[in-house]
């Protein structure tokens, strides 16, 4: 089931209801939006891409983007979304990988591709072959797919430097989709859902359900996140629903409680994607009122693991209510959440161990990668690499990353991938990457490093390897880094460091 059908059902239903926005600008109907993927699919089977081939999108947040996607999907291909703020050369890798002949990027990320020697034929959105793509002869009709083919193909972080495939498949999306309404908040058809946060990501994995009601899709003219901007279109459209990841709560409440804002209009805030402290989710509950919904799932289960219900985020009544804020909520419909011990069986409640999933909503596995899949699996449980525990409600409480993946104002970073860029300089002897807690953007990134090296040489090397949030924020020279018996680093001692030199400045103060 190709679900660009669902485009094609809301715009055969009333082709005159608004769809894509540009900050307050209708700039299509539902209508034209599937007039113009028919045509930028028509384009692509025309340039040689047929169905199950990958098209992949380098863009900032934009209607355009919308287009591209569906426009490939009507064509039957997959579309590999790639983060706007990934490093041209990050970019590259993820395209070759993926094996996409066709990428449509915005202006300023064409050149950065062009200059990383990208392999497939970039498309410029918006430009002259863009243009010629949205008038060309359309298909008739969306392409048949099947419920197991390749839809969307997402690029996580690498705990070996390098990104691994997502194989995220029609069946997977409809479930995401249908249990939405069921676990998180309802879909209504006079919603207007805003792309405040990248549409590579989780933002844009939710327009599907919100084009099957005819929902509207803005996207801010500032192309990003812009607290002022997001209470001004939400005061103009009402019913406004987003993604925002738990950094972009904190500043929005911030900024809300500055400038007097109230939040008119802004109807749900579905927030993920990093760790939520009670106090900064009681603070903007305080401020915005009960429009809160926490989602928990990643790449191999997208948005689609648990959901702490809008009761539940703005309960203050029930006695385990600050208990049930900290954890991520219960297990989705379409999926079975259990804690796994050290032998992989079901501990009680609890008891701390590996979350593991299965479920309609879980990848089958990662792209021209059969070891990392079977790795990923455990007697057709995904293990998740997220440390937590169960009560005997069903609330799943996170403790802990076993994967030391960092999450910096929502974006995901694995520490392996930063420290190969680094090792890779002359000077360094060695590395070692953690997180430092950080009360705007959840962790910063440090790096422990061994050799005799400046700053601005490990600055330098990071600006031309990878994206930019990825560089540490503070290089702390070390003779040694410590190691246990077997040659391994401790993270625990270097974040304990941290730590230590945290509340030494405090005592100091």
């Amino acid at each position: 089931m190709n679900l660009a059908i669902w485009l094609a059902e809301t715009a055969r239903l009333d082709p005159e209801r608004p769809a894509l926005f540009l900050g307050r600008d209708c700039v299509a109907t539902y209508g034209a939006f599937y007039a113009r993927s028919l045509a930028v699919a028509g384009w692509l089977r025309a340039q040689g891409v047929n169905p199950g081939d990958r098209v992949a999108i380098f863009m900032p947040n934009a209607p355009e983007y919308l287009v591209a996607f569906y426009g490939a999907w009507c064509a039957g291909a997959a579309v590999v979304p790639i983060n706007a703020r990934l490093h041209g050369r990050e970019a590259a890798f993820i395209i070759a990988d993926a094996g996409a002949d066709v990428v449509f990027a915005s202006a300023e990320l064409t050149e950065t591709l062009e200059a990383a020697g990208a392999t497939a034929r970039v498309i410029t959105v918006p430009g002259d072959v863009w243009q010629e793509a949205l008038t060309h002869t359309p298909l008739t009709a969306v392409t048949d797919r099947a419920p197991g083919d390749l839809a969307w193909l997402f690029y996580t972080s690498g705990t070996t430097g390098r990104p691994k495939g997502v194989m995220i498949t029609f069946r997977m999306l409809l479930s995401m989709s249908l249990c939405y309404p069921l676990d998180a908040d309802p879909v209504l058809p006079d919603d207007a859902t805003l792309y405040a946060a990248p549409m590579s990501h989780g933002a844009g994995i939710y327009n599907i359900m919100h084009v099957r009601v005819g929902a509207r899709h803005v996207c801010p003219v500032s192309a990003g996140f812009d607290p002022a901007e997001i209470f001004d279109l939400c005061a103009f459209f009402g019913s406004v629903q987003m993604f925002a990841a738990p950094t972009m709560v904190q500043r929005m409440t911030r900024v809300a409680r500055e400038t007097g804002a109230s939040g008119a209009g802004l109807r749900t805030v579905v927030y993920a994607g990093g760790p939520m402290y009670n106090a900064d989710i009681i603070d903007a509950v305080d401020t915005f009122g009960p429009v809160f919904v926490q989602i928990y799932g990643q790449g191999e289960c997208p948005m689609g693991i648990t959901a702490l219900s809008r009761h539940d985020v703005s309960d203050r009544q029930h006695p385990d209510w600050e208990t049930r804020l900290q954890s991520v909520g219960r297990a989705q419909s379409g999926v079975e959440v259990m804690i796994g011990g050290p032998d992989g069986g079901r501990v009680g409640p609890g008891v701390p161990g590996e979350i593991m999933v299965r479920g309609d909503t879980v990848m089958p596995g990662y792209w021209n990668n059969p070891k990392a899949t079977a790795g990923a699996f455990q007697d057709g449980w995904l293990l998740t690499g997220d440390i937590g525990f169960m009560d005997a409600a069903g609330y799943v409480t996170m403790q802990d990353r076993s994967k030391d993946m960092i999450i910096t104002g929502g974006s995901n970073v694995y520490p392996r991938e930063v420290e190969e860029v680094l090792q890779g300089h002359p000077d360094v002897e060695e590395v070692s990457v953690v997180g430092r807690p950080h009360a705007e953007w959840g962790e910063e990134i440090v790096a422990f490093v061994v050799g005799s090296v400046t700053r601005a040489a490990l600055d330098q090397r990071c600006l031309e390897r990878i994206a930019r949030y990825k560089r540490p924020k503070e290089y702390v020279s070390v003779e040694a880094l410590p190691k246990n018996n077997y040659g391994k680093v401790l993270k625990t001692d270097l974040r304990a460091i941290l730590a230590d030199a945290e509340t030494q400045v405090q005592s100091e103060d």
